[in-house]
């Protein structure tokens, strides 16, 4: 068997999240049912991590096992001419047994897009951005200092997912331009990420923002380790998993985890990362 490792973009919108589940249209569905197609049998595609229904992509790292007769198959080809239009692989290689999409990551990062003008929203950009309106942007800075560094995160974390431990680092976690000047672009990173804590973040920051909150109560959140206590999660649309990285440079460094696709009009382009 040989081990393939390809880069995923896809446009969250009309997906019920990464995860295969029955009855409904999954990433990992369609993967699968497009490789499986090329080797004629079934075969699983382990993702680097798992996205919620509605949560897009740029760099998802998946890998799956073939046999070594279909190794020299032009996998991105093959499968981009099988895959639905919100759907593309942006890098395939061949990676050694050892190697694990989701196993193997140090860091991951994700960006989020917010749109702060009320007097007017441009209808393509619907599904990228929370519509949240103008916000104290030094406050947000603030805010988002606190969450910088180790620190245990049950506060930012919703039910559903048993985890040994809510302990994680975030390395980075900054403000850039967004893909208009109406926007502004969240990109964070950190050792992993716990069930929508990116979003859970967001929404705490988004709560600052609007002056509901002071900056220094993420410091208070945190310590308090109470996810009653923590703002409401921030929708689905605005969020993308920016990148996946296995090498020992940090995010963006130059083993990351994938290449950085030129994109336009859709998902967030300015920047190549929950």
């Amino acid at each position: 068997m040989k081990r393939i490792k390809i880069t995923v973009a896809y446009d969250g919108t009309d997906f019920c999240g990464w995860q295969l589940q029955s009855g409904v249209r999954t990433v990992q569905g369609e993967l699968e049912g497009a490789i499986a197609r090329i080797t004629g049998s079934p075969v699983r595609a382990h993702g680097s991590g798992r996205t919620d229904s509605g949560v897009h992509a740029l760099g998802q790292v998946v890998h799956f096992d073939v046999d070594a007769r279909r190794a020299s198959v032009p996998w991105q080809q093959a499968l981009n001419s099988l895959l639905p239009d919100d759907i593309t692989v942006l890098d395939c290689e061949h990676v050694s047994d050892e190697f694990h999409s989701r196993f193997s990551a140090l860091r991951k990062s994700y960006t989020y897009s917010l749109w702060l003008n009320n007097s007017f929203f441009l209808p393509w950009r619907r599904r990228f951005v929370w519509k949240c309106g103008p916000l104290d942007l030094d406050a947000l800075d603030r805010g988002m200092a606190f969450f910088q560094g180790e620190h245990d995160f049950a506060s930012f974390q919703n039910t559903g997912t048993t985890v040994s431990s809510t302990v994680r680092t975030i390395f980075e976690f900054s403000r850039q331009s967004g893909e208009t000047e109406h926007e502004i672009l969240l990109r964070v990173c950190g050792s992993g990420f716990l069930k929508q804590m990116v979003r859970n973040m967001i929404g705490c920051l988004v709560e600052i923002g609007r002056g509901k909150a002071e900056p220094d109560s993420v410091r208070s959140l945190l310590q308090m380790k109470d996810r009653t206590l923590a703002p409401a999660t921030a929708p689905a649309q605005g969020l993308c998993l920016e990148g996946v990285y296995y090498g020992e440079n940090g995010c963006g460094g130059p083993d990351a985890g994938r290449q950085q696709p030129d994109t336009q009009g859709g998902l967030n382009s300015e920047v190549r990362p929950a």
